[in-house]
């Protein structure tokens, strides 16, 4: 299946793995871009040294394109984007900053960058930057999806935009993909889906708990990690909701910090202190993140269903099997060129 994603970006197919801490791992990445997609790393999670580990831990398990994302609102961002820069990765994806010096450094080496946006006005300054295309994340997507659906937001932002635009958020199938495709975007980005695969690194018990859950079994809040965001329903998530960020949770959120700061390798006076000093709406941002870090953790690693939280899409309603990632997305654009082919079938006479 060729669209303008599958050309600028050098696949096969137009499907990328979200980039999903914990779980977008260098395996993982390689394994969807092996089957023709595009595999994301996550980094958010990962300080520069295990970011470089990480980048060549891919370059020897595929010879594929592949990619990674950095969310710039997190510590240790901006050092990660700097590595993905510096190993020349063929595809950076950014959310949640200014990232006009990536796409200028990726540019230079001939790399792609996608912004991740939630509205035309996010999406419009992307493209003001020279990005080359955007990944709209629509309100059913996991995690960070804003108020308005993908079946909305796609088409606004295919009208306002000259760059391509991948559709995040309700796609679970290649009925999802032939959707958005009708929508105007030129490929998907599925996170729950391949989440939920044999070669995911998702602990068996949420593997299990997403097959059990259906369409309406999501939350969606600002109350878990300060920013709009959906998660899978379980007792703990309705506890983290409900209680937002307490004065108790302020003080759980100091050593779920320093816990982040020893992850990263960043001095935790430095983090501390920075944080205070960026103000007191972005230290509760930080601050509820540090939390909410822990108990995705706990969750994809542990498989704690008791005090574990693990963000998934609506889509987790459609998950019935644990596929290998080459089946889902191998069936995935299988089924979506069937549907394409029976809506032309129903127009032509």
């Amino acid at each position: 299946m060729k669209t303008k994603v599958t050309e600028i970006l050098g696949i096969e197919h137009p499907i990328l793995l979200s980039g999903m801490s914990w779980i977008s791992v260098p395996k993982m990445v390689a394994a969807v871009s092996n089957a023709g997609g595009l595999g994301l790393l996550a980094t958010g999670v990962l300080d520069a040294d295990e970011t470089r580990a990480a980048v060549r831990e891919i370059r020897s398990l595929t010879d594929k394109p592949f990619g990674a994302n950095v969310s710039l609102l997190f510590p240790g961002a901006a050092q990660n984007a700097a590595v993905l820069l510096e190993e020349k990765v063929p595809v950076i994806n950014f959310s949640l900053g200014k990232g006009d010096w990536i796409v200028q450094a990726a540019h230079e080496y001939g790399g792609k960058v996608l912004a991740t946006v939630t509205n035309l006005r996010h999406a419009k300054r992307a493209q003001d930057y020279g990005c080359d295309g955007v990944i709209a994340t629509g309100n059913e997507a996991a995690a960070h999806g804003e108020q308005v659906t993908t079946f909305c937001l796609v088409p606004s932002l295919a009208s306002g935009l000259d760059i391509p635009v991948i559709a995040a958020g309700g796609v679970g199938d290649g009925r999802g993909l032939a959707a958005a495709l009708a929508l105007g975007a030129e490929g998907v980005a599925m996170g729950t889906r391949l989440m939920t695969t044999v070669e995911s690194p998702l602990h068996q018990n949420f593997k299990q708990l997403s097959l059990e859950k259906d369409v309406y079994d999501t939350l969606y809040s600002k109350n878990f990690d300060g920013l709009w965001c959906r998660v899978l329903d379980t007792p703990a998530a309705r506890k983290a909701i409900k209680h937002g960020l307490t004065p108790l949770d302020l003080l759980k959120a100091i050593p779920n910090s320093r816990a982040i700061a020893k992850m990263l390798k960043l001095p935790y006076y430095k983090l501390f202190i920075g944080v205070l000093a960026s103000g007191w709406e972005n230290a509760r941002q930080l601050a509820f993140m540090a939390n909410a870090f822990k108990q995705i953790r706990v969750a994809t690693e542990n498989g704690d269903v008791e005090n574990g939280v693990l963000p998934v899409g609506q889509v987790t309603g459609l998950l019935h099997d644990v596929p290998t990632v080459q089946e889902v997305i191998e069936r995935t654009v299988r089924e979506a060129e069937e549907v394409i082919k029976r809506l032309g079938e129903k127009t032509a006479g």
